[in-house]
């Protein structure tokens, strides 16, 4: 089943910050008999919403703008039902909250007084998901598993783990003398009487239509890039002989290389060590991308070809070549497209100013901090400014656009990269594209995690969030930024709010441990295993 990450911000009445952060507090204490969460049935009534992986409640203090609410969820199947199942099951608190809330301005306004006027008994959920945000990117860790199968496949772990622990008590454990096929049938054999799932075959984590689905979303933007890159060249062609068309894209994309060798170097103190090389990668990906330039080739002579015949009464033969020869003088002036917002970029990003030592609400950082490490998983909330400009505009849209089709292809085992400690991730922008939010479910402490995010996954976290204002110092978009740890870390803690209320449905599972869980699964839903598979399995017992 698809999983599906959105959240809602919602303006708050700045008179009403105090009252929808109590709000929140009460409804955080309201089943658990630890006042700090870390104990007790904590949300119990959650339980109720049977889709729901993760969810938070924030409220973000406001500075620039008025105080934004931030119900961020992260859940299986659409979004329709699950905001009927959480009305259900919280819908007196959460009306009572969007009470706290601005009224909309647009259309919504009168669905908005409909569900918060006194007495009023109108649905919230249809509110709500007018008002839901699709991410710019987002990130699955356990990408195809449902809750259900979560919680399933946990206690068949924990089955198998008695099963093992308490064969003979009394004796020597019979597992002990047998082959790995051997354990592999004994342990099933015990398990299977509980487990009768185990004998149909595994739901597919990704389906095939899932599947082809991201390929094509992924393909159609690279294509639709190398059009957009071409366009000057397609116009140029067309007014400029070929000879000197060639000489001014020569000279201009010589020139903008001089001037890069100069001013493309780190500024005085803001330069961070790094492995990455743009020759490297670009050489690296020239294969797949003379591939995608081909397919664009041939897509755009399929359409344009018949467009042509139409437009000029040329026959076929004569429409076919000019506009190869047409599409080629194009993608000709493509690098030199991209050298100019590189250049454009890198004057912008030299008068980017940072925030060396970012300002924390001594209060506001104790209450993060009591509020976190109760559990093997963490949450994190933040919003920073958007850095304004046209150029910037397009590529953080552009750049979280590929970022994300990119992780739906890349970002399939569970993992992200060689990080192993995400839930759920997710980018969204709010106040009309101005602002940047983030929110993520985490394994490990908040240090350890971003300590993972600096030194395995730098370029894209750079890429990602350096369009924030006051962000470490970058080249590039990706180079520098996040590297800058201390400086980096501060930024963010910078950014947070302090998570009111947050809930996991399986609270004590890291995201390693799912999917060794799953693994173990997997094995036992095998009615045999040979030795040499049965000895790979048994590792994750």
């Amino acid at each position: 089943m698809r999983q599906t990450t959105l959240s809602v911000a919602l303006e708050v009445k700045p008179e009403s910050y105090d009252h929808l952060s109590s709000l929140l507090d009460k409804l955080r204490a309201k089943r658990s008999t630890d006042p700090s969460g870390g104990e007790g049935p904590f949300a119990d009534f959650l339980t109720r919403v049977p889709a729901l992986h993760f969810m938070s409640l924030s409220v973000f203090p406001g500075f620039d703008y008025d105080p934004l609410f931030v119900i961020e969820a992260n859940f299986d199947g659409e979004a329709g039902p699950f905001w009927a199942q959480l009305e259900s099951a919280i819908g007196p608190d959460l009306r009572t909250m969007l009470r706290c809330c601005k009224r909309p301005l647009d259309n919504d306004g009168p669905l908005f007084d409909s569900i918060v006027a006194p007495d009023a008994r109108a649905p919230i959920a249809p509110y709500l998901e007018c008002r839901s945000l699709t991410p710019t990117v987002f990130h699955q860790g356990n990408r195809g598993m449902t809750r259900d199968r979560i919680l399933a496949e946990h206690k068949l772990f924990e089955a198998t783990r008695v099963e093992l622990r308490c064969a003979n008590v009394d004796g020597p454990n019979p597992y002990r003398v047998l082959r790995p096929s051997q354990i592999h049938a004994k342990l099933r054999a015990v398990v299977l009487p509980d487990f009768a799932w185990l004998n149909t075959p595994a739901p597919k984590r990704i389906s095939l239509s899932e599947n082809i689905g991201d390929w094509v979303r992924l393909i159609s933007f690279i294509l639709a890039a190398v059009l957009v890159l071409s366009v000057p060249g397609l116009i140029l062609s067309l007014a400029m002989p070929w000879d000197r068309y060639l000489i001014l894209l020569v000279v201009i994309f010589a020139g903008i290389a001089l001037l890069l060798k100069k001013i493309g170097v780190a500024l005085p103190g803001t330069g961070v060590a790094t492995k990455f090389s743009f020759l490297k990668f670009f050489l690296h990906q020239l294969p797949p991308l003379a591939l995608f330039v081909l397919g664009y080739l041939v897509l755009a002579v399929a359409v344009g070809t018949p467009l042509s015949m139409l437009l000029t009464a040329r026959s076929f033969d004569a429409a076919w070549h000019g506009m190869v020869t047409w599409l080629l003088w194009g993608l000709a002036s493509a690098p030199v497209t991209v050298a100019i917002i590189v250049l454009w970029l890198r004057v912008l990003e030299r008068g980017d100013a940072s925030q060396d030592a970012p300002p924390v609400d001594p209060k506001m950082l104790r209450e993060m901090a009591r509020r976190e490490d109760w559990i093997p998983q963490n949450h994190m909330g933040s919003l920073v400014l958007i850095k304004p400009g046209i150029l910037r505009m397009i590529l953080i849209r552009a750049g979280h656009r590929g970022l994300g089709l990119v992780l739906r292809i890349q970002a399939r085992s569970g993992y992200l990269g060689s990080m192993r400690t995400i839930h759920f991730a997710h980018w969204a922008m709010v106040n009309n594209k101005s602002r940047l939010m983030f929110f993520s479910n985490f394994d490990q402490t908040w240090e350890s995690y971003l300590d993972d995010f600096i030194e395995k996954a730098h370029a894209g976290l750079t890429l990602a969030w350096c369009c924030g204002v006051g962000f470490p110092p970058t080249r590039f978009l990706v180079k520098d930024g996040a590297s800058h740890g201390r400086q980096f870390k501060e930024w963010a803690r910078h950014s947070m709010t302090v998570s009111r209320f947050w809930y996991s449905a399986y609270k004590d599972l890291t995201a390693e441990q799912i999917e060794r869980n799953f693994r173990i699964a997997n094995g036992l839903r095998k009615r045999t295993l040979s030795d040499k598979d049965a000895a790979l399995w048994i590792n994750d017992l």
